[in-house]
């Protein structure tokens, strides 16, 4: 298993800088996160030549790895336009990974169009069968590409995308039948997945590459009055956190034990946004926490 930071927190270093905090704060793999200089928003990667090869000389010096990179693009979009100038970003993304040495990328099914058009241009443009329609039309063109270069893409249900709860996303996974495609269990995302979450790793075990660590509350707990929101029941709002573990409501002990039992040795990474102020002292008591769950439920087995 490769224990990973997602640095989001820290993404104001330089990356020379990340290597060495990653190292500093007690890990040695990093899951790049979107960022304005590698693989940013929607947009084509911003990874030259140059600060390629400086990362992976930090990297090196420092030693740590690239667990894994995340491209995040409008591969889901009905917008025909917006669908191939995803699928062309993901291409550029996949050399990126190939020339980093990273076989692992991870994203998201997708919110489809973006909010501009979806909003302004074609209201209500965004129904789940025309956005899952466009996703398998980009997957047709990745898929073959990312299997000729030895990259596995882990994907993920994400509160607002077209596929929200894990189960269908299971299904869909194992019907396309792609040494090239997995999925990733999104710890904070787990009420929105479904109901039990032993269950759902079970069933997720075989094609499980990659799991998020962070906690969060229970939206639909207290007569679904976790978060109140205006207007209230509004159908349009999805509310999550990423906590330090032990600051929400996943069992984590239920958690980590069901992934020791499956044998799970994909990534894991710490995956907390929400303490920038003390962002330091956050990753540090992840990688502890993480670390203690571990030693105590996934030994590895013999």
């Amino acid at each position: 298993m490769k224990i990973a930071l997602d640095p989001y927190m820290i993404r104001h270093l330089s990356l020379p800088e990340l290597c060495r905090a990653t190292a500093e704060l007690g890990y040695d793999q990093i899951e790049l996160s979107p960022r304005a200089d590698f693989l940013d928003w929607w947009v084509m990667p911003r990874a030259t030549k140059d600060r390629m090869a400086a990362f992976k000389a930090a990297m090196r010096s420092h030693g740590v790895g690239l667990a894994s990179l995340q491209p995040m693009y409008r591969w889901a979009s009905p917008f025909e336009d917006e669908r191939q100038w995803a699928v062309r970003c993901w291409k550029k993304a996949i050399e990126v990974s190939v020339e980093m040495g990273c076989t692992l990328m991870v994203s998201e099914f997708g919110r489809g169009a973006s909010t501009e058009r979806s909003v302004g241009e074609r209201p209500g443009a965004n129904p789940k069968e025309m956005c899952e329609a466009a996703w398998f039309r980009s997957m047709d063109e990745l898929l073959p590409i990312l299997e000729r270069e030895g990259i596995t893409l882990s994907v993920e249900p994400h509160p607002e995308d077209w596929i929200e709860q894990l189960q269908p996303a299971i299904d869909i996974v194992q019907n396309i039948g792609s040494k090239a495609l997995r999925l990733s269990y999104i710890a904070p995302h787990t009420f929105y997945y479904g109901d039990d979450m032993a269950a759902m790793l079970r069933e997720a075990a075989p094609l499980l590459a990659h799991v998020r660590v962070a906690d969060t509350f229970n939206h639909k707990k207290s007569s679904q009055l976790r978060y109140i929101v205006n207007p209230p029941g509004s159908t349009q709002v999805r509310v999550h956190q990423h906590l330090d573990i032990g600051q929400g409501e996943i069992d984590w002990n239920l958690f980590f034990q069901t992934l020791g039992e499956v044998g799970f040795d994909g990534v894991m990474s710490s995956c907390v946004f929400a303490w920038e102020e003390r962002a330091e002292d956050s990753s540090r008591f992840m990688r502890s926490e993480m670390q203690r769950y571990i030693d105590q439920y996934c030994k590895p087995q013999g």
